[in-house]
């Protein structure tokens, strides 16, 4: 992690950060991606879940039930980890697990920032942001250059329409029908845009 990335946890310590942890990498190869290390020794799943915890410090994280070294990589880094007993779990199942586990373990949460552990290259700050602006926003979500990317955050009141989505879509259909609530965070951070499928998108990376 850069160190001029060193950023302060969110001044609105109530937001919770939801990392979903739980896919299964098929496109990357045989190896799981999460697990993949960068040249400065962080696997892929650390450095997207040092950021969100810098940010966030309640956060928790969703991992498949059999990935044990993820699982107990993210619980010493401070998670509450929540396992997928699923198999043939969708992202929205996953989404699913996390809201409850972040209801369950921050009953009193103020918001929830939902981000995605094959994103290592979104920096710290752009976070904190996304949690401020949630404070006063039903929903803001990140743009660089016009596009928009991750993570998302959500105030509570939309936890039940969260609990309700079906699929392999994550939240997008709430985010399409509430199109007129979104606050547009726009920033600088190229990482809001950038995941990790394949070895390719690895390439020249530290």
């Amino acid at each position: 992690m850069d160190k001029k990335d060193t950023t302060e946890a969110a001044v609105h310590s109530g937001m919770v950060g939801i990392l979903l942890a739980a896919g299964f990498s098929r496109r990357f190869g045989e190896h799981d991606k999460l697990l993949h290390k960068f040249n400065n020794g962080l696997t892929v799943a650390e450095a997207s879940a040092q950021a969100l915890l810098q940010a966030l410090p309640h956060s928790v994280a969703v991992v498949r039930e059999e990935n044990l070294a993820l699982q107990n990589m993210l619980a010493a880094l401070g998670y509450h980890v929540a396992p997928s007993k699923h198999q043939n779990a969708e992202m929205a199942d996953n989404l699913k697990l996390g809201i409850l586990s972040a209801d369950s373990k921050f009953p009193q949460a103020s918001g929830f920032v939902i981000a995605l552990a094959d994103m290592p290259f979104i920096q710290p700050h752009t976070i904190t942001k996304i949690a401020n602006q949630l404070a006063t926003a039903a929903i803001v979500q990140p743009v660089f250059n016009g596009k928009p990317g991750h993570p998302v955050g959500f105030s509570p009141r939309f936890k039940n329409e969260l609990l309700a989505i079906q699929g392999d879509q994550g939240a997008r259909e709430i985010l399409r029908a509430h199109q007129n609530e979104i606050v547009i965070l726009a920033c600088d951070d190229e990482g809001i845009l950038r995941d990790i499928d394949t070895l390719a998108d690895l390439t020249g990376q530290a």
